[in-house]
């Protein structure tokens, strides 16, 4: 989820590095771990990067400026392999005398292997990422061809994974090229000068006309042309369009808030945590974990530690991972856990998940839970914090930033990332267990384009939304795993539109919750699949029946094919058919929608409600 920029235009002393910082400080919300330009200069390549803010970029540049160029890449960056260092940001260098300067937003899955080939050549590497690989090998390229269209088009042939990619060279002035996979690219059209940019906000205060690439394509600027090939080298040709937003509504590609943005990026936080994951054979394999094979093979205790959304990704991964590798799990509030005298020891495995690796409550369970003896894994979407340091072991997300205050796509990339944990757990304890393990990954894969296509059924919730906007209260329901999914529906609509909302397990309904049943009440209730084990299919439609007969209006989530709920339904949303233990990353979306819909329908700020932070730091 990084920030790229490319621009190549008339020779103006400064242009290329006025261009490039614009685009970086519109793209700043994409990642703020670090940034860096390269500038094509009369002297070669010059790059300036550092670690943090674009703050820390724009003083350095202060006191070492660069010569004028017209011809510049930059890069403001999320880290996913590599901590967030000075070393690690981009550019990096390539080629015979480093003339090569590259940029990167992705993940590159068989970097390990390439950098081992390279090793043995005897080419040095400077940083930890994957970025570098890609650099030496388009570097290598270029040696060999001397053009550097060419170039990107023998390296990514051997590149696997989601990437986009951005380079220069010091014997091509005037040219940037850029390569697309599986990761946003499009270019800027202007007069005299183009663009590239991981998404419009890069470019839109010069130019509205744009170019949209298609899959593995890489597209080739100049001050005054551009060409696109495929990756079989073929021609190939964009899709024009209009910019018909203003800057500020660029950075939110269009959408009216963050959160919208967000919610519609869920389908790519799904796919860039399960990316790199598992080998040639599906096997999955976790090399970040640092934790031996052994030590996690004796684990017999899961504590999981959380707080809010993450806690509810938490209690998800609870089921799934007691499922799949029969070790016991417990959930805990971070901030209740070291005050209740917890029994850990060193055959347990404490989880932490945070999205910042910042909040307070967790970090203090995670010391706590260390100087007991025990393993902690963090599962995190931010390269460097706290909680990941102070962790045996981490498992990034790789949701990209998330500026909303209310969690949406993070809580889906936590429960991803739960869940490969847990796989990884049962992979670990061979047989039938690792088999299995294999089936659901192949299940899992195939969630990104399943919550796509939920996106576009929205619109009926969306009408829902705005004429319940003089709504005072709603209740959720929900059974196994869609027992956290009605709480996170709850705590939205707690967050975002300031409304009474509870989620309860739908068995509690008739030990107590049903008294506040009353004609009209809104019930959002969670369906398990019609294959859900111990009959709980026909139990929660029972629960719908016992509250529709007492007069509430019920809302149901049910997946395609479910008719069993049509008959007691006042509204039925329907969601793909997926394996039950992978319901909640499609079930909670609709709850998302609702929520930022009803909000905005009452005129409240949607990414930053009343009262909250988006980190917790205090305790």
């Amino acid at each position: 989820m990084c920030g790229i920029v490319g621009y190549v235009g008339p020779n103006v002393d400064g242009k290329a590095l006025d261009v490039v910082m614009e685009g970086l400080a519109r793209l700043e919300y994409r990642g703020y771990d670090s940034a860096g330009v390269a500038l094509v200069t009369y002297g070669g390549v010059a790059t300036e990067k550092r670690a943090g803010r674009l703050e820390n970029l724009r003083r350095a540049l202060d006191d070492r400026p660069l010569a004028g160029s017209r011809t510049g890449i930059g890069h403001t960056r999320w880290a996913t392999h590599g901590g967030p260092t000075d070393g690690n940001a981009h550019p990096h260098r390539g080629g015979s005398g480093d003339k090569l300067a590259l940029i990167h937003n992705g993940i590159i899955e068989n970097f390990h292997g390439l950098k081992k080939g390279l090793l043995a050549e005897g080419v040095q590497f400077d940083s930890e990422t994957d970025t570098e690989v890609a650099a030496k090998i388009v570097g290598r390229e270029f040696d060999r061809t001397g053009d550097l269209t060419e170039a990107m088009l023998g390296a990514v042939q051997q590149l696997e994974g989601a990437f986009t990619l951005l380079a220069v060279h010091a014997d091509q002035p005037g040219v940037v090229v850029g390569a697309r996979r599986n990761s946003p690219l499009v270019v800027g059209l202007g007069e005299g000068e183009n663009f590239l940019g991981s998404d419009v906000a890069a470019f839109i205060g010069y130019t509205r006309h744009a170019l949209e690439l298609g899959q593995d394509q890489i597209v080739t600027i100049t001050p005054d042309a551009h060409s696109v090939i495929g990756f079989d080298g073929e021609p190939a040709e964009g899709k024009h369009y209009e910019v018909t937003w203003d800057a500020a509504a660029a950075e939110k590609g269009g959408y009216a808030t963050f959160m919208e943005k967000e919610i519609n990026e869920q389908p790519h936080a799904v796919a860039d945590t399960l990316l790199g994951r598992t080998d040639e054979s599906g096997a999955l394999v976790l090399d970040e974990l640092r934790i031996s094979e052994q030590q996690l093979r004796a684990v017999d205790k899961i504590t999981v530690v959380a707080c809010g959304t993450a806690a509810y990704a938490g209690m998800v991964a609870k089921y799934a991972i007691e499922h799949w590798a029969r070790i016991p799990v417990e959930v805990a509030l971070a901030h209740e856990f070291r005050y209740a005298d917890p029994v850990v020891n060193e055959r347990t495995l404490v989880v932490s998940i945070s999205q910042s690796g910042e909040t307070m409550d967790t970090l203090m369970a995670v010391k706590h839970a260390s100087d007991m003896g025990a393993l902690t894994v963090s599962i995190c979407n931010t390269h460097g914090s706290t909680i990941p340091r102070e962790s045996d072991a981490v498992l990034y997300t790789h949701a990209g930033p998330e500026i909303a205050v209310a969690s949406t796509k993070a809580f889906l990339a936590q429960i991803t990332a739960a869940y490969i944990l847990g796989l990884y757990l049962a992979q670990l304890r061979g047989g039938s267990y690792a088999e299995s393990a294999q089936a659901v990954m192949r299940d899992l894969h195939e969630i990104p384009a399943k919550i796509e296509e939920l996106l576009t059924r929205m619109d009926r919730v969306e009408e829902m939304a705005n004429f319940m906007a003089d709504t005072r209260s709603v209740l959720f329901l929900g059974r196994n795993v869609g027992f956290p999914v009605a709480m996170e529906g709850a705590l939205k609509l707690k967050e975002l539109a300031y409304i009474h909302a509870e989620g309860f397990a739908a068995g509690e309904l008739k030990h107590g919750p049903i008294a506040l049943i009353d004609a009209g009440q809104p019930v959002f209730v969670v369906v398990p699949a019609p294959d859900t084990p111990h009959e709980l299919h026909k139990k929660v439609v029972s629960n719908i029946q016992e509250i529709r007969a007492r007069g509430a209006r019920t809302l149901v989530i049910a997946h395609d094919g479910d008719e069993d709920v049509v008959p007691f339904a006042s509204e039925v949303i329907r969601i793909p058919q997926c394996p039950p233990l992978l319901a909640p990353l499609l079930a909670v979306v609709p709850l998302q929608v609702f929520a930022l819909h009803l909000s905005t329908a009452k005129g409240l700020d949607v990414d930053q409600p009343r009262n909250l932070a988006k980190s917790v730091t205090v305790e």
